[in-house]
């Protein structure tokens, strides 16, 4: 099994993830299988699944993708140090703390990353003013800076990829890499995110629930690497 400071981040790469919001391990660690053969680059235990499985979850897919990124989706509001201590020691490389959480809470959360060499990523879901608070959240020490539309937003409004690409790159602008993006990214919409700025493209549904995870991954990786390659336009 390689170590944590193994699985690292490189600049100049587009990271495609995979979220497994799934409920059932046995799923997901099927979809993990087939996604990652698809070529996914990051696994996410996803909210729903730790809240299931506990960090068994984080755990078993540690186990069977022991080369591979393993993101914690623990969307952490306090106990930031604990939390995040938690997931390292069950093989998190990411853990994610809520945007929305008291500067204190980020602060202990990174001392915890530093501790256990991974990184933090801040999930700015929900926030009244991401741009604003990607700036400080940055300047505290966050390594990756989420740019979120949840599900059940993403059910309500009309999902609007123009205006999140607005956003993104305004992000990126302010605070360089990492930039993850999530909330609805399908192999239509993909180009444009890339093209706006995205370092990790996190994708969910567009993936788990496709009848073939690995062919819809694989699809998705194939067209950031046209994008990116000039190859074609969004």
């Amino acid at each position: 099994m390689s170590s944590s400071s193994e699985r690292r981040l490189c600049k100049d790469r587009r990271y495609l993830q995979v979220a497994l919001d799934v409920v059932d391990l046995d799923r997901a660690l099927r979809i993990a299988r087939e996604a990652y053969d698809g070529g996914v680059d990051i696994i996410e235990a996803g909210t729903p699944l730790i809240k299931s499985e506990g960090l068994r979850a984080v755990r078993v897919l540690r186990e069977n993708f022991p080369d591979t990124l393993i993101l914690a989706d623990m969307k952490t509001m306090d106990t930031g140090f604990l939390e995040v201590e938690l997931a390292a020691k069950a093989g998190a490389d990411i853990v994610t703390v809520l945007g929305v959480a008291d500067d204190q809470t980020i602060i202990e959360a990174l001392k915890a990353a530093r501790k256990y060499n991974i990184y933090l990523e801040v999930d700015l879901i929900a926030h009244p003013s991401p741009i604003k608070r990607a700036i400080e959240v940055k300047k505290l020490g966050a390594d990756i800076i989420c740019l979120h539309i949840g599900i059940d937003v993403q059910r309500k409004l009309k999902f609007t990829i123009k205006d999140m690409c607005s956003l993104i790159a305004l992000v990126k602008r302010d605070i360089g890499e990492y930039i993850a993006v999530a909330g609805g990214i399908n192999a239509e919409t993909v180009g444009d995110i890339v093209l706006a700025g995205a370092d990790i493209i996190v994708v969910g549904s567009a993936i788990t629930k496709s009848q073939n995870p690995k062919e819809a991954a694989a699809i998705i990786k194939n067209r950031i690497r046209e994008v990116l390659e000039g190859k074609v336009h969004p």
